[in-house]
C-alpha cells in the first residue's frame, strides 16, 4: 500500500460509488438491506463513509446491483482494501475526531471559523497543552499528551517539506478568528504572547490567511458557532462542512448545506478585518499581554 493512501477518504469515495450504483439500480437503502438481511442503518453508514467497508460487503452489494464490469468490481474491491488500512493517527490510539483528521489530511483547502480558541492548526504546543487540560479537566496526563501530539502532527499539513501528501502541497488554510479567542487567556500572559506572535508568524505564509472578527463589528454570520469547510483536490470527493460537538461531530455533505455555509463564510471574510489590519490588531493585544507579564 502506498504511504499516502488515506483510509477515511477512500471510504468516503467508495461509499459514494456504492450509493451511485444503488440509485442507478433504482433501489432504496431499505430494499438493499432486506436483500442482504442487514439493517438499513448499515447500508446508510456504508454509503456515507462512516463505517469500514469490507471486500465481502462490496461483493455482496455488487451482486445485488448486478454489476458485471469486472474492472469496476476490482476497483471497488481495491478501494475497500485500502479503506481498511490505518492512517497515521491510529498510531496514537483512540482519537475521538479521527474521521475529521482523515479528511483534513487529504484536503486541499480548509476554511474555518473559530469563536473561542485559536484554531488547532495554528496553536503552539504550550497553548495546546493548557487548552486541553482546561477543556477536558478529567483527562489523564498521558491522554493530554496524546491529544497534543496529534495536534502538532496535524500541523505538518501546513508545511511543504513535512507534508504527508507531497503531491498536494501544503494545505490552503483560511481562518477567521473571533476577538474572544485572542483575549481568552489560556495559560499565563507570557504563553499568550508567544501564541499570538506565532499566529502572526504563521499568517505570513502565502498559503495561510488569518482574519480577526473584532467585537466592534457586533452580530455577524458566525455567532452560531464554530465550523469548518474542507475541500478536496479530486472532483469526485464532495466538499464537507464539519461542526465539532462534545460527544459527537456533524458532517454535512448535501449541496444545499454546503452552499449555505459557504455563502455564510464569504460574509464572514468580507466583514472581518483584512490581513494587514488583523496583524496590527493582534500586535495590539500582544502589547496588552506584555504589560500584564511585567
Amino acid at each position: 500500500m502506498a504511504s499516502n493512501v488515506n483510509p477515511t477518504v477512500r471510504r468516503r469515495r467508495l461509499g459514494m460509488e456504492l450509493r451511485k450504483l444503488r440509485e442507478d439500480k433504482g433501489m432504496t437503502a431499505e430494499q438493499v438491506a432486506e436483500r442482504l438481511l442487514v439493517s438499513q442503518s448499515k447500508i446508510s453508514r456504508l454509503e456515507n463513509g462512516r463505517r469500514s467497508i469490507s471486500q465481502r460487503d462490496v461483493r455482496d452489494l455488487c451482486d445485488v446491483y448486478e454489476v458485471e464490469d469486472r474492472r469496476l468490481i476490482d476497483s471497488l474491491m481495491q478501494m475497500a482494501k485500502d479503506s481498511r488500512q490505518q492512517g497515521w493517527w491510529h498510531a496514537f490510539g483512540d482519537i475521538p475526531y479521527s474521521v475529521y483528521i482523515g479528511l483534513e489530511t487529504d484536503a486541499a483547502s480548509l476554511r474555518t471559523y473559530e469563536p473561542l480558541v485559536i484554531p488547532g492548526l495554528l496553536q503552539t504546543t504550550e497553548y495546546a497543552q493548557s487548552l486541553v487540560r482546561g477543556a477536558w479537566p478529567e483527562t489523564a496526563p498521558a491522554d493530554v499528551d496524546k491529544r497534543v501530539q496529534v495536534r502538532m502532527h496535524r500541523q505538518k499539513r501546513l508545511s511543504e517539506t513535512d507534508n504527508n501528501n507531497p503531491e498536494l502541497g501544503p494545505l490552503r488554510l483560511w481562518a477567521v478568528i473571533d476577538e474572544a479567542a485572542l483575549r481568552r487567556q489560556v495559560g499565563d500572559a507570557q504563553l499568550m504572547t508567544r501564541q499570538l506572535e506565532y499566529l502572526i508568524e504563521q499568517s505570513e505564509q502565502p498559503h495561510v490567511t488569518v482574519q480577526v472578527m473584532p467585537f466592534s463589528l457586533g452580530a455577524h454570520p458566525g455567532v452560531n458557532g464554530q465550523y469548518a469547510i474542507l475541500e478536496f483536490p479530486d472532483a469526485s470527493d464532495s466538499t464537507v462542512v464539519y461542526i465539532e460537538g462534545v460527544t459527537s461531530d456533524l458532517y454535512l455533505e448535501k449541496a444545499n448545506d454546503v452552499q449555505r455555509y459557504s455563502v455564510m463564510y464569504e460574509h464572514l471574510r468580507a466583514q472581518a478585518l483584512n490581513v494587514d489590519q488583523t496583524r496590527q490588531f493582534i500586535s495590539g493585544i500582544i502589547d496588552e499581554y506584555a504589560d500584564k507579564g511585567e
